[in-house]
């Protein structure tokens, strides 16, 4: 199958830098390019994308904000994001995550990652490792609102599911998870697939940052809410 691709960066080389390396694979395709992120919102209306490579800082409409309303309108059958980033700052990071993005990369990342993480981005996982999810939440807990509000979504989860989604939000991989809860790794695959349907995220990141939001997870703290 072949991965469609925006890009979206105001600066002219980089974008056809970008193309350059994506056309050279036969399973992508660059099918549109954005100078920021109103451009990109507009261009998507009459595009089909699986991924949108994303600058974070742009005149008139920033990757964040584009982001976030894409995500907004398209909340779980839309492109998934990939933002890309000069500046090596976690606020970036953390703000691009909570927008809707599911991945994070510098823009001085070897090709070959470049296109390992488009490819796991389309295939519906994350390029940020969870344990880097949860360090971002952490320094950034006063960014998350006044204080913790219990999402209804929560509810639908089962305690098995929510016990999941504790170990996900620690930054344990399926592996890891599998050990410590004392299933097969297919098992808590599966499980995590269910979170992801009934909280209505495209990935684990975004169950993590849910977790967080809702007071699910404490944000420095090992014991976490399970009720």
């Amino acid at each position: 199958m072949t991965v469609r691709v925006v890009i979206v960066d105001d600066q002219a080389l980089v974008r056809a830098g970008f193309r350059m390396v994506l056309d050279s694979q036969p399973d992508l395709e660059v099918v549109g390019e954005a100078i920021d992120g109103a451009d990109a919102l507009r261009l998507l209306t009459r595009v089909e994308a699986d991924v949108v490579v994303m600058d974070v800082r742009m005149p008139t409409m920033d990757g964040v904000e584009a982001t976030r309303r894409l995500c907004a309108d398209q909340p779980s059958d839309g492109p998934r994001v990939l933002v890309l980033t000069t500046f090596d700052t976690e606020a970036d990071a953390f703000a691009a995550l909570r927008a809707g993005a599911s991945g994070f990369l510098l823009k001085n990342v070897p090709p070959e990652e470049l296109l390992a993480a488009i490819r796991v981005v389309a295939q519906g996982d994350s390029v940020v490792a969870p344990s880097i999810t949860r360090r971002l939440l952490d320094r950034f807990a006063e960014q998350l609102g006044t204080g913790p509000t219990e999402d209804p979504r929560l509810t639908r989860l089962t305690e098995r599911e929510r016990e999941i989604l504790l170990l996900v939000a620690q930054g344990l991989a399926n592996a890891e998870i599998a050990g410590r809860v004392h299933v097969a790794e297919a098992t808590v695959k599966t499980h995590v697939g269910r979170i992801l349907a009934k909280l209505e995220v495209r990935d684990r990141v975004q169950a993590v940052v849910l977790a967080y939001e809702s007071g699910l997870v404490t944000p420095g703290a090992e014991n976490r809410r399970t009720t």
